[in-house]
């Protein structure tokens, strides 16, 4: 923490100009300016595509001023600043901040869409850990819930499906491991995950082929004709009904509807 502090005073030092008090010991302080003057030097810095010290600058504004109007929009500007500068962790933080202290200010929404840009734009490969991914999907969903009719709202849904299939994603990795190694119970709980959280995903149907070969592994064969009959309604023209149909004649069975199943509650026919 000390490290930022200290670089935000080099920024602050090379932005604003510094005098030296002479003393035995010179020490560098802020010179102060008006509002007006802070926040155009803020602003032209953004323009120039200088994020670190446009962050710096809006901060200052709040720094001298805290009780102008301006500080209030410095506060944004500044997450914004730094958001585009993808220095993510501090942009949620001024972000956050502006929340707490004017959380009904009707600047609000951005700042909560805001937030979730900076947790989405974040989300790593499906190889890796995806605490990421579940942050985004919470802030985004958070933007919708709150501002359902917003512009905001709807780019968000746009971004968390994006998000959920990334999720999906990881658990068919993972899933797929588990069904190589034999593990079927444990691949199935993936599989399952994929079925009940994030049905309107593009892993579905390959989800539910896995499932049906997970299940006969297992010898529960109710639940892989089942999975495949769910396939076979849902996304009969695709290579995974294909594959399980095979599957299925394999050991002479066909999909068949089962009400018993725990399919039957999503996929009610």
């Amino acid at each position: 923490m000390f490290g930022n502090v200290f670089k935000k005073s080099i920024l602050l030092i090379t932005l604003l100009g510094v005098v030296a008090c002479s003393s035995k010991k010179d020490e560098d302080k802020y010179v102060a300016r008006d509002v007006e003057v802070i926040y155009n030097i803020a602003n032209d810095n953004l323009e120039r595509k200088r994020y670190k010290l446009a962050a710096a600058a809006f901060d200052e504004v709040e720094r001298q001023h805290p009780y102008s109007v301006w500080a209030r929009r410095a506060q944004l500007m500044s997450a914004y600043s730094y958001y585009m500068g993808n220095d993510y962790d501090e942009s949620i933080l001024a972000a956050e901040r502006f929340l707490q202290l004017h959380p009904g200010n009707r600047s609000a929404p951005y700042a909560y869409y805001l937030i979730a840009l900076c947790h989405y734009e974040q989300i790593s490969d499906v190889g890796r850990d995806q605490d990421e991914s579940v942050r985004a999907q919470n802030a985004l969903t958070e933007v919708i819930r709150r501002y359902p009719d917003s512009d905001y709202a709807r780019d968000a849904k746009l971004k968390l499906d994006l998000t959920r299939d990334h999720l999906a994603g990881k658990d068919m990795e993972v899933g797929r491991f588990y069904l190589k190694r034999q593990e079927y119970l444990s691949a199935i709980v993936r599989f399952r995950s994929v079925i009940e959280q994030y049905q309107t995903t593009s892993h579905t149907p390959e989800a539910l082929h896995r499932l049906v070969e997970g299940y006969l592994a297992l010898g529960i064969t109710d639940e892989a004709q089942m999975a495949a009959a769910v396939l076979g309604h849902n996304y009969p023209g695709t290579k995974w009904y294909r594959y399980s149909y095979a599957l299925l004649s394999d050991v002479d069975l066909a999909p068949e509807v089962k009400s018993g199943s725990w399919l039957s509650k999503l996929w009610p026919f």
